[in-house]
């Protein structure tokens, strides 16, 4: 009676949610990783953009469906207004020369009527004032989280708060991880950032002020023109500033919420912006327990956004085009539960207790199959059960690369440049996506990932030094092409011909455990393969970037995510200035040539076009042809997800798609129940047993008693 009294065989047993949001419209996921800032002037982490890009609102954002990643408004009206001008503020025409720009302002308009999420901040006693913004320790005394002030308020989003917001970035409390980039850029930004540094350290410490009003506080490339419209002044021509527009950087936060935020015992409480962040967006924190859930809620007050319409021949034979024209968001509740191991979460997703899923390596057999021509695809298994694959290929790139200051693999000459050929064509990249990835990767045939500018596929999109196009797909040119190049870079079987001496190269890497030396002995052997001896130095992260600033290394493998949907990105990370142990910079092979430099110079101020595109071949051309890089892979993006889920497509330069999604809650209460089904057989086996034993005890007992009566 007591077990049966658990539920009823029409509700699951285990069901880790609360029964009466069986059939709601609520999202389930989960996240392994507490968010450290929330706060978008110092988030800077995917697992923290989740949760902040459901809640704010830059003025653009990426298109859901369109491929290569294409900007469109958001909170603005349309893309920003860009006009060049010249040291006098003289508007200049678009394609006007490079060295006559000296600024380039961004206009932006927003849209009226959009409104910010309720919050304590905005609320308004019967004078009109502002209800908590002059708490004294006495109000705040039994205060642990926002309920604790009862009245709430709202209003209208402004251009202002986006100018208040940009100069966040610049101040020095705050700590911005995209300050030092924003002040090569943004004008009177380094300005500004000095003179609240100033006043921060200077004699008359005024950082003994918890708030600091940063409307009082002009900078000179930044202006709100009227209610709705923004400019932003950039010095000379930055293009990508266009990109920057789109991340939670440069969302509005409102002054309200600073000020609110900053009194006195809010810090020691966990109430600041890092903890509980106030958008704009389609989604509230509601809950912030990030060592067992967080909850966003439908924002009540959200503005009228629709699905987009517009997508290509396989988003609407997929079915991503049939909620084209509805509102947003399609989910009213997204929560998200805390789990650290995956063999709990897997479980729990084929339980139906999570909407989707990543694949980890053991259970990548169990959910993933290949065809015979390489498409990945669910088993029998997950496709009986109504689980679904979504595939994406990142924006990023997974590369081998050699240090061009070494004496050895450095260096323009044509000895090394053989060498590093045929150590390309010998790591057999296919093989290590194959082994070590569980496929999920695509063999890159130069810097530039898919769904960026500049990337090619097909016959023209190969890289001729290490492949060949066999009329259907690239084909890894054969070992003897690359012993081949040995011998003409002086160094037959892996021997220098002039001394009799094995060639010994040194590979700089971080990782341990099992996984770590199964990759490395991999490696070693690749290299085996034209006689090279190659020694592993494993080191700790710290000391191999110590190692790769001073230039010590000399076979290195590292990677790049994109910041932003453009070639210039990725080319830049093989750009001379930037090398790393003249600048600082990220081209860490310190690669420099001279026609790559000045195509760059030429390219990352173009406009997408024909004309920008040659000039991305050019330069492709040059480092495929040197060689700094083994180009290794593209990481591909598997997600598993339920037949109730809708809408899904990876978008690897978003994080705000959460809004697209819509959920089936009535099928999916229904896989529960059939897929939870609780197995009562033991436990009436287990009835039966205890009854039977306790019968015959009491049989026994009762005969022991006759028996001494009489």
């Amino acid at each position: 009676m007591l077990v049966w009294g658990c539920g009823s065989p029409d509700e699951p047993w285990n069901d880790p949610y609360p029964g009466k949001d069986a059939t709601a419209n609520v999202s389930y996921t989960s996240f392994n990783e507490r968010p450290k800032h929330l706060d978008p002037a110092r988030s800077y982490s995917e697992n923290e953009f989740r949760f902040i890009a459901q809640i704010y609102e830059p003025p653009l954002q990426y298109h859901f469906l369109e491929r290569p990643y294409t900007l469109v408004p958001l909170t603005a009206t349309a893309l920003p207004q860009i006009q060049a001008r010249d040291e006098q503020g003289r508007l200049l025409d678009d394609d006007a020369p490079h060295d006559e720009v000296a600024f380039t302002d961004y206009i932006v308009r927003i849209r009226p009527g959009i409104r910010y999420q309720p919050h304590p901040a905005f609320a308004r006693d019967e004078a009109g004032r502002a209800r908590y913004h002059a708490l004294t320790g006495r109000d705040m005394e039994g205060i642990r989280t926002l309920e604790g002030f009862p009245q709430t308020g709202s209003r209208e989003l402004t251009a202002a708060d986006y100018v208040y917001q940009i100069k966040r970035l610049a101040d020095p409390r705050l700590n911005s991880p995209i300050a030092g980039l924003m002040s090569k850029h943004i004008l009177g930004f380094a300005a500004f950032h000095d003179q609240l540094l100033c006043e921060d350290t200077g004699e008359d410490k005024r950082a003994a002020v918890h708030w600091r009003d940063l409307r009082d506080y002009p900078m000179e490339g930044l202006e709100a023109i009227d209610r709705y419209t923004f400019r932003v002044r950039i010095e000379g021509r930055y293009p990508q500033f266009r990109y920057w527009l789109a991340m939670p950087f440069f969302a509005p936060v409102p002054w309200e919420a600073d000020r609110f935020y900053s009194q006195s015992g809010m810090a020691e409480r966990n109430l600041t912006l890092d903890w509980y962040p106030v958008g704009t967006g389609p989604y509230m924190l509601t809950e912030n327990d990030p060592n067992r859930r967080m909850v966003l809620e439908r924002h009540p007050g959200f503005h009228e956004e629709i699905y987009p319409d517009r997508g290509s021949k396989e988003d609407r034979a997929d079915g991503l085009l049939k909620d084209a024209g509805r509102r947003l968001p399609m989910i009213d509740r997204v929560v998200f539960s805390l789990e650290k191991e995956n063999i709990p979460y897997w479980n729990k997703f084929l339980q139906g207790y999570y909407d989707t899923s990543g694949i980890s390596s053991d259970s990548f057999d169990q959910a993933v199959r290949f065809t015979g021509f390489g498409e990945a695809g669910v088993t029998a298994e997950m496709e009986q059960r109504g689980i679904r694959l979504a595939v994406g290929i990142d924006t990023s790139i997974m590369y081998m690369g050699f240090n061009m200051l070494d004496p050895v693999v450095g260096g323009d000459g044509e000895r090394a440049r053989k060498l590093r050929q045929a150590i390309s064509i010998a790591v057999d990249y296919e093989e290590y996506i194959s082994i070590f990835v569980n496929g999920r990767g695509e063999p890159a045939q130069g810097p530039i990932p898919p769904g960026i500018f500049g990337h090619e596929s097909g016959p023209s999109g190969v890289n001729p030094v290490v492949y060949e196009w066999d009329g259907n797909a690239p084909r890894r040119r054969p070992l003897e092409d690359a012993k081949r190049l040995m011998v003409e870079a002086g160094y037959p079987e892996g021997k220098d011909a002039a001394t009799g001496k094995p060639i010994v190269l040194y590979f700089d890497t971080v990782g341990t455990g099992p996984d770590a030396r199964a990759r490395l002995n991999w490696v070693r052997k690749q290299y085996a393969k034209l006689g090279i001896q190659l020694v592993i130095r494993n080191t700790d992260y710290n000391r191999f970037q110590d190692k790769m600033r001073r230039g010590a290394a000399q076979v290195y493998q590292w990677g790049w995510n994109a910041d932003y949907p453009d070639p210039e990105n990725f080319l830049f990370l093989l750009f001379g200035p930037n090398a790393k142990t003249v600048s600082g910079g990220e081209n860490a092979s310190n690669y420099e040539n001279a026609a790559f430099d000045r195509l760059f110079e030429q390219m990352k101020d173009m406009p997408d076009g024909p004309a920008r595109l040659e000039v991305i071949r050019r330069m492709v051309e040059i480092v495929r042809r040197d060689a700094p890089w083994l180009f290794g892979y593209h990481p591909r993006t598997f997600t598993l997800y339920h037949d109730w889920v809708h809408n899904l497509k990876p978008n690897l330069m978003a994080n705000n798609t959460l809004k697209y999604q819509r959920l089936d809650p009535g099928l999916r209460a229904n896989y529960r129940v059939e897929w939870n089904r609780p197995v009562l057989w033991p436990i009436w086996g287990l009835a039966v047993l205890i009854t039977g034993l306790f019968a015959g005890g009491w049989i026994l007992y009762r005969r022991r008693q006759r028996s001494a009566a009489f």
